[in-house]
């Protein structure tokens, strides 16, 4: 693998927090992050936002709030779904209308880009884009780990296999950046 058009991250569980949902001004990321953010960025990849946040259309938190606090992480731009799941959304994870979205705005060929999650959703909607897929062990990813290993995935979910599996985000950054040449 070169080096990837844009890499999308997963914010709630797989950057830090857990595996609910923690508000901006709250979210504590996991240790190595920064760093590793950090360490993405000077390679010259793109970094991306990938995330769902319902509490947006409840009224609980605005889109600038979190927009503002994950660029101040260091993301390039922010890609959000605001909706709640009963909504139907098109950008709402497992669709891919936020990879399809950051498609057209960055002129990106999915195939060269990378997703990094926790969930399922995560997976899925990187499998119908055709991006690269790591799943984190960090957030809710320990127990879709072991979903997956245990095969308790049904249809089309079974269908996704994760391209690499991370203990934590830093060694999916490790990962992307010993594939680059």
């Amino acid at each position: 693998m070169i080096l990837p058009q844009a890499v999308f991250i997963d914010r709630d569980g797989t950057i830090g927090g857990n595996d609910t949902v923690i508000f901006p001004g709250e979210f504590q990321m996991y240790p190595y992050v920064k760093e590793s953010l950090i360490e993405l960025k000077e390679s010259g990849n793109l970094i991306l936002s990938f995330t769902n946040q319902p509490a947006i259309s409840k009224g609980e938190v605005t889109k600038e709030e979190y927009e503002a606090e994950l660029k101040q992480f260091g993301f390039d731009k922010v890609y959000l779904c605001p909706h709640q799941h009963h909504e139907r959304c098109q950008c709402r994870k497992p669709s891919t209308g936020m990879l399809l979205q950051a498609s057209q705005d960055n002129n990106l060929d999915l195939e060269e880009c990378v997703v990094i999650g926790d969930r399922w959703t995560d997976m899925v909607a990187a499998q119908d884009a055709g991006c690269i897929k790591i799943l984190v062990k960090t957030g809710a990813g320990e127990e879709t780990f072991y979903q997956y290993q245990n095969q308790a995935f049904f249809g089309k979910w079974a269908e996704v296999s994760p391209d690499f599996i991370a203990s934590d985000f830093r060694e999916a950054v490790h990962w992307i950046l010993s594939k680059q040449s």
